[in-house]
């Protein structure tokens, strides 16, 4: 399969991600394609199209003489320049990425393993920055002790002239993409040069992308919204890219929006979630230097969409220069690719009412009474070029008529060619055919939706997936963790489901208590015991916890947790409770304060500070985060005991360096368990503290 990659080029056509780099290198070469920023403010280096396909060159000779071709190899990387140089570098050896994200500090290796076992890996790329830690992580797993660790900074750039161009084709892999998934099988999809081509092809269609665009991001680059939505398609239509780490924006969300107005760019974008933590995290007084009329394209996808985010960051931002049509809701999932649909550029977002009591029964009815419930649903926009979206009844495999929800089908060139080594779930995935006309082959998503006048909503999902912070979690991934953190929990019988709180997604866990343990349970040991582990284990913060009686918890005749029945029960209050958290009467007389703009210790501390006041600062802002009353933190208990999600911890290392106006890791957390022993970190660090460096505005960039 050929692909188009520009209107105005209508004979210029490509097989390969291969030919579309060197046609970069060769017609472009020292357009800047990618610009890393070091902490989304100062710009630590760039590639041009020719720098890229030199590096590239250089990384697939090496891994020509290591014989790579048709080989997995596996990818351990951070958001870096070094990971585009290495994803190019597998692809011009003929070779099939698999970008996974590098373990985290104190993160055990289950994850790299299952992924080493099921790919048949034996070859590694990895930079300087992760070389000594994953080396010595390497040296302590027997099953990870066959492969062999390349360090593509250490690789001669004459190794690009040994390199010779592969014999491969459309139809030849370039990536396994696995889903996400911490302790379960994973999933690796197998996607094709000819399917990203495809995808990308769909994507500048639909986006109306031109050589004149520019665009900035913060995705990491191992999934995929990060890798073919904001390093692929910059490629593929020619305009440059601009990115920091997700780290950096997690720590400072401003650094997003300075990046856009700074730049000029003319799309960005990120999960739902990203968009409601700008609205929460910049100040009036950030928003003023901040001009974001360049904004043209502001994808929103990778999670439900949700109308109040959209409005709530329309309204916030207005002054600033941003228009509400430049919000772009879009679905996609690695299965298709990526993009599946998107809407119309400039047309402002589609939102649909719609009557919940109806809702459950999966019937799409407008609202006919005023006074009865309704939920708001954001349109995902349409197909392009050959895509099709089909709504499917998931039990009797017949399209839906248009007042049903069902499963989302999907069919077309972007299709991926299914999992890498199980082919029963490819089949039952990969290969769905409708049972009364016999059409297909279809994707089924399993996702949950409904079409109306052409326009997508996405209604939930069939699958049982957990979506939080922007990342998908798996909930027998959960369930597993919570059950080995205490002997005193039953194996196989407990649920995590997700709920909305406050517009969030939150999780939730039930588990059921051992007969034996029943009586002498000490229920908080065990609470905190899933809060630590769920933390550590899978980085996300537990809303609730609810011990249940033994054989109380719903089971389907075959003993599979039925989720979506616990999540009802546990919504209404109707299960057998041995004990849960939090308890009603620990919170009822207490509200949390309103979040406080982050100020310089300069002029909210003029006199000294002392070991003390930074605890009381670090007490207040967790109590905060995790809606718990002060008292209720004890300063010498680890802070994963209280569910303390990664996300929430960069965040806070981000206000902390404001407000002592130190430069910290990101890491800090981890390294620090204790607000006691962060506490006293921080003291001693603020003592020996000589400022240094410059932000962007300074730096000449």
């Amino acid at each position: 399969m050929n692909v188009d990659t520009s209107p105005s080029r209508p004979n210029l056509t490509f097989s390969t991600l291969l030919d579309l780099l060197e046609f970069r290198a060769q017609s472009d070469p020292k357009m800047k394609a990618y610009t890393f920023l070091e902490n989304g403010e100062i710009e630590h280096g760039h590639l041009t199209n020719a720098a890229l396909d030199r590096q590239a060159r250089a990384i697939g000779g090496q891994l020509q003489e290591l014989e790579a071709f048709g080989q997995r190899v596996l990818l351990l990387y951070p958001t870096s320049l070094e990971f585009i140089a290495a994803f190019f570098g597998c692809l011009y050896a003929g070779a099939i990425a698999v970008p996974i994200y590098p373990p985290r500090a104190k993160e055990n290796l289950s994850r790299i393993q299952q992924v080493v076992t099921d790919a048949q890996i034996t070859l590694a790329l990895t930079n300087n920055a992760l070389w000594t830690k994953i080396t010595s992580q390497l040296e302590k797993s027997s099953k990870l002790e066959k492969v062999r660790l390349v360090n593509t900074d250490e690789i001669d750039p004459q190794a690009s002239f040994r390199w010779r161009k592969p014999l491969v084709n459309a139809e030849d892999l370039a990536l396994i993409q696995y889903t996400s998934g911490s302790t379960g099988s994973p999933k690796g999809v197998m996607v094709t040069h000819g399917n990203l081509l495809h995808n990308q092809q769909m994507i500048k269609k639909a986006t109306g992308f031109t050589e004149g665009s520019i665009s900035v991001g913060w995705l990491p680059q191992f999934h995929d919204l990060g890798l073919i939505g904001q390093v692929l398609q910059p490629l593929f239509s020619g305009f440059p890219h601009i990115f920091m780490s997700p780290v950096a924006f997690l720590q400072k969300p401003i650094r997003w929006l300075n990046m856009i107005s700074h730049f000029k760019a003319t799309t960005s974008g990120g999960p739902n979630f990203a968009y409601d933590l700008c609205v929460r995290k910049i100040s009036p007084e950030q928003r003023m230097n901040l001009d974001l009329t360049s904004w043209q394209i502001a994808f929103v996808g990778a999670e439900p969409v949700r109308a109040e985010t959209l409005d709530r960051f329309s309204k916030t931002f207005e002054p600033c220069g941003f228009r509400r049509k430049a919000l772009y809701p879009c679905y996609g999932l690695a299965e298709a690719t990526l993009f599946v649909s998107g809407g119309i550029p400039s047309v402002p977002p589609i939102i649909q009412n719609i009557e919940s009591t109806a809702l459950r029964y999966n019937q799409v009815e407008m609202p006919q009474y005023s006074q009865r419930r309704t939920r708001d649903f954001v349109g995902c926009g349409r197909t392009w070029l050959d895509q099709k979206i089909l709504i499917v009844d998931p039990e009797t495999l017949r399209p839906c008529p248009t007042e049903r929800v069902g499963e989302i089908w999907a069919s077309g060139a972007s299709i991926a060619q299914g999992y890498w080594n199980q082919p029963e779930k490819s089949t039952h995935t990969f290969r769905a055919y409708l049972s009364d006309t016999g059409k297909g082959p279809f994707l089924r998503t399993g996702d949950l939706g409904f079409m109306r006048d052409h326009e997508l909503f996405v209604t939930g999902r069939l699958k049982d997936l957990i979506i939080i912070g922007g990342q998908n979690h798996y909930p027998q991934d959960i369930e597993s963790t919570a059950q080995e953190s205490h002997a005193a929990l039953r194996a196989g019988c407990g649920g995590a489901f997700a709920v909305d709180h406050e517009g969030e997604e939150r999780l939730v866990i039930v588990q059921e208590i051992e007969p034996r343990h029943l009586r002498t349970v000490e229920a908080q040991e065990v609470i905190s015991a899933i809060q630590q582990a769920v933390s550590e284990q899978h980085g996300i913060q537990v809303h609730a916890v609810v011990l249940l009686k033994p054989a109380s918890i719903d089971k389907t005749s075959s003993g599979k947790i039925r989720r979506h029945v616990c999540r009802l029960r546990f919504l209404e209050g109707n299960m057998n409770v041995v004990s849960q958290w939090p308890e009603k009467s620990l919170v009822q007389n207490w509200e949390p304060k309103p979040e406080k703009t982050v100020i310089n210790i300069s002029s909210e501390h003029p006199e000294p500070l002392t070991q003390e006041i930074i605890q009381d600062w670090l007490v207040d802002r967790l109590s905060a985060y995790l809606k718990v009353p002060p008292h209720n933190i004890d300063i010498r208990v680890p802070t994963a005991e209280y569910g303390l999600d990664s996300s929430v911890a960069v965040s806070l290392t981000g206000q902390i360096s404001i407000w002592l106006g130190l430069e910290l890791e990101p890491t800090l957390f981890w390294e620090f368990p204790s607000i006691e022993s962060l506490a006293a970190h921080l003291n001693k660090e603020l003592k020996n503290y000589q400022p240094t460096g410059q932000n962007m505005s300074d730096s000449g960039n």
